[in-house]
């Protein structure tokens, strides 16, 4: 052999080392997957807001008879938070809520500016609803939007806020390096046009550059964690929250709260405990996970014998935590990686209804008078299908369930990264009393004015969603005389404001409404959010689909126009309806003329789109030309004049000899239940005001892994479980909670038992917290 020489081994230990570098940035490569290119820093975050399952007014169709009475799933605050490393940054918060409200929004910037100082302010935080009609109401400021919820209920407030603030604290602590794509595609059949007649008045040129008259485009944000993989998902399409009646009483996230939840289970089954692949394509939606559970027990026989050694035992007291450790996505229980993020964001859905079938009278089965949405005149017969009809628990699943597949397809897809600055832009807004200057018909311009915020007539008719009451017509452009005189009593309507929010004939005035204080907002924010080439649109407001699409155009035409060249060759502007305040609708000047419901409800008078486009236009210069914007009037906080006239809870009790937690109808004994089946106890219980269970849960399935340990599978979070909350009567001190568990298809044979976490109140006001549980039985 011959011997090496001093150089052979030099060049022989190189290439050794060369080798293994490589070995292991392919490694890291491989780890990190293609998102080495990373150039901000992301940060997610997830938290309860549910507020209180009983005796609260929900928030959406109000309507005086719909109180809450348990929980369809919870409610959440889920937040991203962009950053450049040594520069801007920007929070937007999506919320299980019927919108965003002025006085949340406050309050919430002032808490996060205790703890972190300047760093989160109205110009860079963005808090918008998902427009579910079944939430708890009671936390906007205005009177108008508190009227049904008798005032202001503390309560909802705070679990809001705090919800939201938690969330942003998390999304904070998790800021790590990572990359943001983006992608779109069409959803054809997740909303219907409800108010046709209003779009058509619409230009025919205008009408033609498009192919449907909603917005069927989904844009999606995905975000990669540069060690974790994918830790979340946003998205914007607009659909109304309305899957859920106006008779519901349980608190729901309506369709969107739905595919959110489907998704972040979707991704738990598929991505827990694996590397992320790229591949995320998956049939079906996930139900609890299952496979988890081992079947030690085959046998029938034995499992039934199992389950009978396991009856139902007393309520006992039990400490606050319980409910949350035993939680089945418990904190508690995660891992170093948070918990995968996924929100379905509102947008322009002002016109956009959910059900799919049409309107359609329930007297006849005919469908509704076309212009007016009303059956031999009346409005109240006229009612739109969802696809699951008529069980609208179905309609709620097959939406979520269809923005859900639209969502995985283009986050297994997305692959434009983001590039470029964090940056935004905002303003306070009186839009009370706006000059704008809008183009005449024969050339030339001319300056107008908003007007004092005022309600239509055609607003009290309500919308083929939810349709109002006393005969009200949408479409009415005249007003009726007996409806006038009992506005007068209110307030009646100057001569200049007629003029101004004509052809609306006005049923309440009330931007001039101010006792006790005021009834409606004159100052609202507008805000920019971008991320390099991704642009948001933050809206106080219910923009229907044609205003929504000039909005956009306006904003983007700024932006595309300027010589910088920022935005030339791409960019994907959104409009996220519902932020940071509330104003009710916006319409085209051409729609306000029909005053079908949404231009009923257009506050600002006939020229508000306009108004908001010059605005709008002002705050995208801006983000161009680096100039800084005048901030503004601000808002009022009204806060310490909000008055509530909720009773509180006095006491709880239960019959002689029967203990809190106690079982009233127990499941069958010797039952065994197939998949697809029901199982139904009822609990003795106590009012759940008494204790919001936050980041806990009202209801459980359990199943025994061994011989004394149960397992949490599902909780009130969960599609699949359902918790009902009743008393015999208003004023009763006894109540009973129902636990309804519909066996998903994916469910483990094996035995089961349903339990129950509540908070009761003695005579002194201290809270005990208690619990119960059922019989066993067997699930094959």
């Amino acid at each position: 052999m011959k011997p090496l020489c001093f150089s052979d081994i030099l060049l022989r230990r190189a290439y050794a080392v060369a080798c293994f570098c490589s070995s292991i940035l392919l490694v890291l490569l491989s780890v990190r997957g293609a998102h080495v290119g990373s150039n901000y820093l992301i940060g997610l975050g997830s938290y309860d807001i549910t507020g209180p399952a009983a005796d609260v007014n929900m928030m959406g169709y109000a309507n005086a008879e719909q109180i809450a009475a348990g929980i369809h799933f919870r409610l959440r605050a889920r937040t991203f938070i962009v950053a450049e490393p040594q520069g801007k940054r920007v929070a937007f918060v999506n919320l299980d809520a019927c919108m965003a409200s002025q006085i949340v929004t406050i309050k919430v910037l002032e808490s996060l500016k205790a703890r972190y100082g300047e760093l989160y302010t109205d110009k860079n935080v963005a808090i918008s609803g998902i427009h579910t009609h079944a939430g708890p109401g009671g936390y906007l400021q205005y009177v108008v939007y508190i009227v049904t919820s008798i005032g202001f209920v503390r309560q909802s407030f705070d679990a809001v806020v705090d919800g939201i603030v938690q969330s942003i604290i998390q999304a904070h602590e998790n800021l790590r390096p990572g990359s943001i794509y983006v992608n779109k595609g069409e959803l054809l059949d997740a909303g219907v046009n409800r108010s046709p007649s209003a779009y058509l008045n619409n230009p025919a040129e205008e009408r033609n550059k498009y192919n449907y008259d909603v917005d069927k485009e989904m844009t999606l944000l995905k975000f990669v964690d540069d060690e974790w993989g994918p830790v979340g998902s946003f998205n914007w399409f607009a659909t109304h929250g309305t899957s859920m009646s106006r008779t519901n009483s349980l608190i729901s996230g309506d369709n969107k709260g739905a595919a959110a939840r489907f998704m972040e289970d979707w991704f738990d089954k598929n991505y827990t405990g694996s590397r992320y692949s790229g591949d995320t394509r998956v049939a079906g939606i996930p139900r609890r996970i299952s496979n988890i559970i081992p079947n030690r027990h085959d046998n029938h026989h034995e499992l039934l014998e199992l389950a009978a050694s396991f009856q139902a035992p007393s309520g006992r007291k039990v400490t606050k935590y319980l409910s949350v450790s035993r939680r089945v996505r418990s904190v508690l229980r995660q891992g170093d990686k948070p918990g995968f993020v996924a929100a379905f964001c509102q947008s322009n859905c002002g016109d956009v209804s959910p059900n799919t079938i049409g309107a359609f009278c329930i007297d006849t089965g005919m469908p509704c008078d076309f212009n007016h949405s009303t059956c031999g005149g009346k409005n109240e017969l006229c009612y739109g299908r969802g696809p699951g009809y008529p069980d609208e628990f179905e309609s709620t699943r097959i939406i979520g369930e269809r923005q859900f597949r639209k969502a995985t397809d283009l986050f297994s897809t997305a692959s434009d990264q983001l590039k470029g600055k964090i940056d935004y832009s905002h303003a306070f807004v009186d839009f009370s009393k706006l000059e704008v200057t809008i183009l005449k018909e024969g050339g030339g311009t001319e300056v107008v004015k908003t007007c004092p915020a005022a309600m239509g007539f055609g607003f009290a008719a309500g919308t083929t969603d939810g349709p109002g009451a006393f005969d009200f017509t949408q479409g009415d452009d005249k007003g009726n005389p007996f409806w006038m005189l009992v506005r007068d009593v209110l307030k009646t309507p100057g001569k200049e404001q007629v003029e101004c929010q004509s052809p609306k004939p006005i049923l309440l005035d009330t931007g001039e409404m101010k006792m006790p204080y005021d009834w409606a907002p004159s100052i609202l924010p507008i805000q920019i959010l971008r991320i390099g080439q991704f642009v948001i649109l933050s809206v106080p407001s219910e923009f229907t689909t044609m205003a929504g699409r000039r909005l956009r155009d306006a904003v983007q035409t700024v932006l595309t126009s300027a010589d910088s060249g920022e935005f030339k060759g791409r960019i994907h502007v959104v409009i996220a309806g519902l932020t940071n305040s509330y104003s009710q609708y916006v319409t085209t000047f051409e729609e306000y003329q029909v005053q079908r419901y949404e231009g009923a409800s257009t506050l600002y008078g006939p020229h508000a789109l306009s108004a908001y486009i010059q605005e709008f236009k002002k705050l995208a210069s801006s983000l161009i030309g680096g100039k800084t914007v005048e901030p503004g009037p601000q808002p009022p906080d009204l806060l310490d004049k909000q008055m509530g006239f909720l009773p509180p809870v006095i006491v709880d009790t239960t019959p002689a000899g029967v203990s809190f937690g106690d079982v009233y109808s127990d499941v069958p004994k010797n039952a065994t239940f197939k998949r697809g089946g029901m199982v139904s106890v009822v609990f003795w219980s106590a009012c759940p005001r008494n204790d919001l269970m936050t980041e806990g849960t009202f209801a459980l399935v359990e199943t025994l892994q061994s011989e004394e340990t149960w397992l949490p599978v599902y909780d009130d979070d969960d599609w699949c479980l359902r918790f009902k909350w009743s008393r015999p009567s208003k004023l009763s001190p006894r109540s009973q909670a129902t636990i309804e568990w519909r066996i998903p298809e994916s469910a483990a044979r094996g035995v089961y038992r349903i339990r129950h976490f509540g908070a009761s109140k003695s005579l002194f006001g201290s809270i005990h917290h208690f619990t119960g549980s059922s019989s066993a039985f067997v699930v094959a």
